[in-house]
């Protein structure tokens, strides 16, 4: 048995019948023989032949009865102990059979001992965890609900905490993740220096960051008693920014020109009068006086229409005015009015547009009760129409228009329920809006009309994030540095990135190519749920229908989809500085790796198949599907064959092989991709 192991299935068959074809064989010809020297009668003779062939019967029966009643009970206890290393809470589905039945006991006893033991380790640890997943949960709670974006990262500036706020700032970021570095999401030429001399006492630092095509707001603060620890809270500033560099930059500059234009005014306006009051009055300087005036007066009245642009500008960029979906803003306003019997009914298409929220709702809740009581209703319909530049929000009653005196009166209330008490006038002209009444087609309705700054989007937003089941590993910290050298590095230290591929069919290397790319995270011993790279790729050519009853995908869900050149750069950057891991390997990179692709996956792979094969050579079956259901794997439904699903499995099998290796001794990546180089044979090689 070569290596300590039990000899391939196939290799035993073989030399069984091997040897039962020889010995019969040899037996027929010994038999020959002596029947032709002796010609033996009746029963003597078949004794002959009996006696003959009596060895390679033997040997038959033998190795039958070997298969049946010791090698096979043996495979499916090397499965059962297989599996319950990898987890021991596995089903039992290969109880001792044939000649190893009698251990069944002592197998039940050992698996039941351990149990045991885990349970009660468990049970001995319940308390002092039930405290520390209290104080968990509460931190992952308070991470959810916190609009502020925050990043925790250790001295290494990998990130061991984000949270969900983060998460939306940096929506679609590949430098986002546990794990990574803070380089690979920030620039980090700008927070080099403030990192290397934040005070240990907690003291703040401020930074303004630009990122991207944003300006981020940076406030860092080492955290007191922490092995080098930083905290990182973030706001995008590019409202303010370019508030402060091009509206008020620009209300500054036009100010001069006022100045100017003003004085040369009073300037003529003074001179004319003295012109008038004397004796002798000169045409000619009046004339040029008064041409003076008109020009200045003109001068004068442009830069005011242009003030007046600038300023309308300033309030449409200004912070408070944010993107808001019109049906967000119904439903807020029916939850403020709470009790009260007016109610507003959403008609017609929605649309985003941007305002202050909370000044809109307060405006909104006055005009209507004014209107209720105008109207004598108390159900209104509310209804946004788009128009060149504006969106206009309009209230609609049954009844006749306002008049516009009234309505001018409306625009003086004041509004107790914001800070310093603004009018309505001065919230329409915050959003650089009006309020007109006018009637409808139809004759029997009215509207109250108040125009808001439009935006360029369209589509309803996107649901609400689920809650993600990891937004920090504080265990990262205790990871070898990132400048550790790699092949020495643990397994479960290692960052691991597990992928697969669909293509149009299995002739690579005569114009197949990929149709999709998934991949998930392994961080810290860790699969990482969310941490996902799942993309469609358009592969310039027809999907076989072979292919497509396979995989599912067809030619309209890769339609317009980027090519395979502009993913890699993506997916290069998503791997980072991880190791990658896929099974059957040799398939995939070979996918990913045409001769034109420009990017290098040049990292070190890791492949459960050549694992698995190592680690149970006289085992039949090391396929995907053999394997998952070898370790109590599952796919989710919908999700064989698919590459984010067949990822996610292959990270999951990764994780049951790691104890399955550790008590070989194989700890280290160099010793993993020196197992698994044992067994890559010629057809590995080949392909």
């Amino acid at each position: 048995m070569k290596g300590g192991k039990l000899p391939k299935r196939q290799r035993l068959i073989g030399l069984w019948l091997l040897l039962s074809g020889i010995s019969l064989l040899g037996g027929a010809i010994f038999a020959a023989w002596l029947d032709s020297l002796f010609q033996p009668q009746g029963v003597a003779r078949l004794m002959l032949w009996l006696g003959c062939f009596s060895g390679g019967g033997t040997i038959f029966l033998l190795g039958l009865l070997l298969e049946r009643m010791l090698f096979t009970p043996l495979r499916h206890l090397q499965v059962q102990l297989a599996r319950l290393v990898a987890n021991p809470d596995a089903r039992e589905d290969y109880p001792p059979e044939g000649w190893l039945r009698g251990l069944g006991p002592d197998l039940v006893r050992v698996r039941e001992a351990w149990r045991s033991d885990r349970q009660r380790l468990a049970t001995a640890h319940a308390e002092g965890a039930r405290s520390a997943a209290r104080i968990r949960q509460e931190l992952e709670t308070l991470l959810q609900v916190l609009d502020m974006p925050l990043l925790l990262c250790d001295h290494h500036r990998r990130l061991l905490l984000f949270n969900q706020a983060a998460e939306k700032l940096f929506e679609k970021h590949t430098g986002l993740g546990l794990g990574k570095r803070l380089d690979a999401l920030l620039p980090i030429s700008s927070l080099q220096d403030a990192l290397s001399q934040l005070p240990q006492d907690g003291s703040p630092r401020e930074l303004l960051i630009p990122c991207d095509e944003r300006w981020l707001h940076t406030v860092m603060r080492r955290v007191p008693q922490s092995n080098g620890e930083t905290l990182l809270t973030l706001t995008d500033a590019t409202a303010a920014w370019t508030s402060e560099m091009g509206a008020r930059a620009g209300l500054a500059q036009h100010m001069a020109p006022l100045r100017r234009h003003g004085a040369s005014l009073a300037s003529a306006a003074e001179a004319l009068g003295s012109v008038r009051h004397a004796r002798h009055i000169d045409d000619t300087l009046r004339r040029r006086l008064e041409a003076v005036i008109d020009e200045e007066s003109r001068a004068l009245g442009s830069e005011i229409e242009n003030l007046g642009r600038l300023i309308e500008d300033m309030q449409q960029q200004g912070e408070r005015l944010v993107p808001l979906w019109s049906n967000d803003l119904w439903q807020s306003l029916n939850e403020r009015l709470g009790d009260s019997p007016i109610e507003v009914l959403p008609i017609g298409m929605p649309a985003w547009f941007k305002g202050d929220a909370p000044a809109l709702l307060v405006l909104l809740v006055t005009l209507l009760v004014r209107l209720s009581k105008h109207a004598d209703t108390t159900y209104f319909e509310g209804e946004i129409l788009l128009g060149n530049r504006r969106v206009y929000l309009d209230l609609i009653w049954p009844g006749k228009p306002l008049p516009q005196r009234e309505l001018a009166a409306w625009c003086e209330q004041r509004l107790d329920a914001l800070p310093l008490s603004p009018r309505v006038g001065d919230l329409l002209r915050q959003h650089a809006s009006d309020a007109w009444s006018l009637a409808d087609s139809d004759g029997r309705h009215a509207r109250l009309r108040l125009p808001l700054p439009a935006m360029d989007r369209v589509g309803a937003p996107p649901s609400q994030l689920p809650p993600r089941p990891e937004f920090h590993d504080f265990g990262i910290a205790d990871l070898p540095p990132p400048d550790a050298e790699l092949a020495r590095r643990p397994l479960k230290a290692l960052e691991i990135v597990a992928f697969d591929t669909e293509t149009t069919g299995l002739e690579l290397r005569r114009g197949d190519t990929v149709i999709s790319i998934g991949a998930c995270r392994i961080v810290n011993g860790r699969l990482l749920a969310s941490d996902t790279f799942d993309v469609r790729v358009d592969p310039g050519r027809p999907i076989p229908p072979a292919s497509t009853a396979i995989h599912g995908i067809t030619d309209s869900e890769v339609a317009g989809a980027p090519p395979l050149p502009v993913i890699l750069p993506r997916f290069r950057d998503y791997i980072g500085d991880a190791v990658i891991l896929a099974h059957n390997a040799a398939f995939d990179l070979l996918a990913l790796q045409p001769t034109d692709s420009g990017t290098t996956l040049d990292m070190p792979v890791l492949d459960t198949l050549l694992l698995s094969r190592a680690l149970d050579e006289s085992l039949d079956g090391h396929d995907l599907d053999t394997l998952a259901e070898r370790y109590d794997l599952s796919f989710p439904p919908g999700t064989r064959h698919t590459a984010i699903g067949d990822a996610r499995v292959t990270a999951e099998l990764w994780l049951a092989l790691l104890p399955r290796l550790e008590a070989r001794g194989i700890e280290t990546l160099e010793q993993a991709l020196a197992l698994q180089a044992t067994a890559l044979d010629r057809e590995d090689a080949c392909t």
